[in-house]
């Protein structure tokens, strides 16, 4: 502050705060408007532009289902179910699977038990997918399960349906 009492600034003429209140308002409205332009041009399709079969058909496919199954059914064989589920990689040995009868690639799993090969087989190991919830039960797969570890050199009882 001067001694004489007057407050002394930037802005010393009335043409100066014109200017300055010109670039300190009026200008940023135009840079965004300038922005809002720029973010908006880019050609984006407009909603239900792409009205084909297909892609309505993806947006409206079920997310679940339910499916109705006889529960008195007799229950498949461990074999039965081997060939049916799992014989298209255990046979070949596809994406590392052990094939069934070879003993040296079923040891280590074999020491890990029944129990583990079976949560395995329904919950996947790897390459391998969730088998549980499938065409089999459980109880099914299980005997699969028991099926390809006796053919490998292990000797599980064949699970047997739980007594009602």
């Amino acid at each position: 502050m001067s001694d004489n009492g007057h407050h002394t600034g930037p802005v010393k003429t009335p043409k100066q705060l014109a200017l300055l209140s010109f670039f300190s308002f009026v200008v940023p409205v135009f840079v965004i408007i300038g922005l809002v332009k720029y973010v908006t041009s880019d050609a984006k399709p407009s909603a239900g532009a792409e009205q084909t079969e297909q892609a309505i058909a993806q947006r409206l496919q079920r997310v679940g289902s339910v499916e109705i199954r006889d529960a008195n059914r007799p229950l498949r064989e461990g074999m039965a179910v081997f060939t049916a589920q799992c014989a298209a990689c255990h046979t070949t040995g596809a994406a590392g699977a052990p094939k069934v009868g070879d003993v040296a690639a079923w040891g280590s799993r074999l020491g890990q038990g029944y129990d583990t090969l079976l949560t395995h087989a329904l919950k996947g190991k790897g390459a391998m997918g969730a088998q549980g919830g499938g065409e089999f039960n459980d109880l099914e797969i299980g005997r699969a399960v028991v099926y390809m570890a006796n053919e490998s050199g292990a000797s599980f009882p064949v699970p047997q349906k739980p007594a009602e």
